[in-house]
């Protein structure tokens, strides 16, 4: 049985007295969450701050990338190890920005993926197409071959424990969603895929998040598919009452 995660990621957004309030604001609407997941995803700046702040709380932490060496001479890069030290739990790999904007492929991506399972990290692996290749109808293409390079070499434990979030790229930031029937497609195609690669078992057990303008009030019907196992908010989870209404429509829906 798949349990509802839903993960805020905040991007570049908020300052540090901002970050932890709003995780204040969370977690006391949010003491009782047995049967969804939440995380948010801060800037690595605010990694300390925030996860003092979530202590004891049953909000976990994550970070929105991570490089994929242990140490050494990458100015500017963290590692798995500096992420666990700070008490994360999950972390963002391949978001489209960071395809996009940093020309991150699918070999960096299973690169960061191999080594965030080796730290013991729970990664949450984005897949998406382009509005040029749905409109082309290269969706299921596109989104196959993303993860299956991206998820290249992991065992059938490894890909159990591994996160999968569809976001098509349209529908990121754009106030544009993908209907809930477009994105349960997508996801079902993914959850074969999986079963085909791996076992049935294992397609059984990932959990697939939906990202792109997931909002309070298109939420419950997303998130009422059958393959559709949550959400990776944007510009929601920057805002304690929207992000809320996300968790508790989760929380509303019997899997």
């Amino acid at each position: 049985m798949r349990k509802f995660f839903i993960a805020g990621n905040w991007k570049m957004n908020l300052l540090r007295d901002s970050s932890v309030a709003l995780v204040h604001q969370l977690m006391d609407q949010l003491q009782n969450t047995s049967s969804v997941d939440v995380a948010v995803c801060p800037p690595s700046v605010y990694l300390h701050d925030v996860g003092a702040a979530l202590r004891g709380s049953p909000i976990q932490l994550g970070a929105q990338n991570v490089h994929h060496a242990t140490e050494g001479a990458y100015t500017g890069e963290i590692s798995c190890a500096m992420l666990n030290d700070l008490g994360c739990r999950y972390v963002i790999l391949g978001h489209s920005e960071r395809r996009a904007i940093f020309g991150e492929t699918d070999v960096d991506v299973n690169v960061k993926l191999h080594a965030v399972l080796k730290a013991g990290l729970t990664p949450i692996v984005c897949v998406g197409e382009t509005l040029q290749q749905r409109e082309a109808g290269e969706t299921q293409q596109v989104v196959r071959g993303q993860c299956t390079h991206s998820l290249s070499g992991l065992t059938n434990e490894q890909m159990a424990k591994t996160v999968l979030a569809y976001e098509p790229v349209w529908a990121i930031g754009t106030g544009k969603t993908a209907t809930p029937a477009q994105a349960e497609e997508v996801h079902a195609d993914i959850r074969k895929l999986l079963a085909t690669t791996f076992s049935g078992s294992v397609a059984n057990a990932v959990v697939i998040q939906y990202g792109g303008s997931v909002k309070a009030d298109n939420a419950m019907e997303l998130l009422g598919q059958p393959n559709i196992d949550g959400a990776l908010v944007g510009g929601a989870s920057l805002k304690s009452d929207s992000f809320l209404a996300i968790v508790q429509a989760a929380a509303k829906i019997k899997k």
